[in-house]
């Protein structure tokens, strides 16, 4: 009962931005399926109330429904897509943004025993069920939308309560990670920042390990298992997307964006993309310019 009323609720209110006024709360609306397309999570809970999602991180794949949701504690470069949404039955979702500092205060405050320690590097993106106690609280948060009076006063603790039970939910460890100064995600987050802002360079793991404050061997492995990617090829990803929103810009100018985005080699430039997005660079900087067109392969 509560997936239908927050259904009508994201119907009457969604917007073009997704935008509610409540800060870090989204909703969306999505009327057609679409290809795989090239996108990143933010640092965020997506719930799904209607409608359903495939997603692609390295060689992991996540799919999720209406009454599940997503949390990913590092900003990753995915490939998603919408596999069931159309105007009769649209997807409709929630986002909310997770705040490291917000996550930090509730585990200062949790009692001893209530958050099991994770073995090992959690991943840094997961998938599960909407527990029915998560799901009342997004719906009391959506029903702030129809009345506004008190709105900034009780967003924020209804936001409050959401992420207490994703914590102490099923895939509590990969949130919970965000909140801890010492822990593996915040020591990887560090460095996919840094491939983030120099994804045109090259670089040595010894050097983005001794940045990230680990050894080369347990930064390697810890990285891999939060991000399903090595190093090398998390920064692939990135220069890929980069690439792609270069070319819808300047579609003629295939080489000049290779090198911008740090490839020396224009063909092996070509033989990457083609292998990430089905099609060659030429090719695909058309379909950008005319979006309505199926992509197909040679």
């Amino acid at each position: 009962m509560s997936l239908e009323e927050m259904r009508s609720l994201i119907e009457r209110h969604v917007r073009p931005d997704a935008s509610t006024g409540i800060d870090g709360f989204r909703i969306a609306k999505v009327t057609r399926t679409s290809p795989p397309a090239p996108e990143r999570t933010g640092v965020v809970m997506a719930l799904i109330v209607q409608g359903a999602k495939h997603i692609a991180l390295g060689d992991r794949v996540y799919e999720y429904g209406a009454g599940q949701y997503l949390v990913a504690s590092v900003d990753m470069p995915i490939t998603g897509y919408f596999s069931e949404a159309d105007e009769d039955r649209p997807a409709l979702g929630i986002g909310l943004t997770l705040h490291p500092n917000a996550v930090a205060e509730l585990l200062l405050q949790a009692a001893p025993g209530d958050l099991p320690q994770p073995e090992g590097t959690p991943s840094a993106m997961a998938v599960c069920d909407a527990t029915p106690e998560l799901l009342d609280a997004a719906l009391r948060l959506l029903r702030l939308l129809d009345r506004p009076q008190g709105r900034d006063v009780l967003a924020p603790l209804i936001i409050r309560e959401m992420l207490w039970y994703l914590i102490t939910g099923e895939q509590g460890a990969t949130v919970r990670q965000l909140g801890l100064a010492d822990s593996s995600i915040t020591h990887i987050a560090r460095a996919v920042r840094w491939i983030r802002e120099n994804y045109h360079e090259s670089f040595r793991v010894d050097d983005i390990a001794r940045q990230a404050g680990m050894s080369a061997s347990v930064f390697y492995r810890s990285f891999q298992a939060a991000t399903a990617m090595s190093p090398i090829q998390f920064q692939k990803q990135i220069r890929l997307q980069e690439a792609r929103i270069q070319l819808a810009a300047r579609p003629g100018d295939i080489t000049g964006v290779s090198r911008r985005v740090g490839y020396d080699s224009p063909s092996q430039f070509s033989r990457e993309y083609r292998r990430q997005f089905g099609v060659p660079p030429s090719r695909d900087a058309l379909r950008l310019r005319q979006p309505e067109s199926p992509p197909t392969a040679d």
